[in-house]
């Protein structure tokens, strides 16, 4: 088959030719836009979400051959998480080539951090199974850059770090609020609120709940720290 050119490009920035181009076609469409002839990227999804773990294991393992697996497991979390795999994403334009359905593309798709994470995680099982699981680590590693060496030591991600924080003080876990939603339905922007038992709390607003809750549970947990 003959790819468009906006996949032509893609292929480009991935730095993979591919040899069989239905995959990466296929890894590019979401499910809203599938039908009886196009199959959607989901099954490609969960394969390169595990191409992407073993990747990043080996790499961590032999870039800290002295470390315990309860150092390695949040960085691991750190690198395959669904925030980074959509940074890597916006990083190589991969919403430009994203095949949507209407409501998807009038509602931001090409910008969703979901959608980008696990279109790239389709991208990286599309590679694989087009030329195996070495150049799939190639790319993964090129695409990931620094990342996997700059990975911090304790990696863990803002809400996991408040809940055992809060815990170890016998707590209960963190509740986050959504107190506040503003913009248009395309491009949502969501203010939460991280709250402790005692009422203590910090709010943070970005255009997912998500992020908004990792930047919430993080200002919340530099306040407690600091408060001793």
């Amino acid at each position: 088959m003959k790819l468009s050119a906006d996949l032509k490009a893609l292929q480009k920035r991935l730095g993979h030719e591919f040899n069989r181009p239905e995959l990466i076609l296929r890894a590019v469409t979401h499910a809203s836009m599938s039908g009886p002839t196009r199959d959607d990227n989901q099954r490609l999804e969960f394969l390169g979400d595990r191409v992407l773990g073993l990747v990043m294991a080996e790499a961590l393992l032999a870039g800290d051959r002295g470390a315990s697996e309860g150092q390695l497991a949040p960085r691991f979390n750190a690198l395959v998480r669904k925030e980074t795999c959509a940074d890597v994403a916006r990083e190589i334009d991969l919403g430009a080539a994203l095949k949507l359905g209407r409501s998807e593309m009038l509602s931001g798709g090409r910008r969703k951090l979901a959608l980008l994470g696990d279109g790239m995680e389709a991208v990286i099982a599309a590679v694989y199974l087009d030329a195996g699981f070495d150049a799939a680590k190639a790319m993964v590693l090129r695409l990931w850059g620094d990342r996997v060496g700059a990975v911090e030591e304790d990696a863990r991600d803002a809400k996991t770090s408040l809940q055992e924080w809060a815990q170890a003080r016998g707590q209960q876990p963190p509740r986050y609020i959504e107190t506040a939603r503003s913009g248009p339905d395309h491009a949502p922007v969501f203010t939460i609120r991280a709250e402790l038992d005692d009422g203590t709390g910090t709010e943070a607003t970005a255009g997912s709940k998500r992020q908004a809750e990792q930047m919430a549970a993080k200002a919340l947990l530099t306040r407690v720290e600091s408060a001793g």
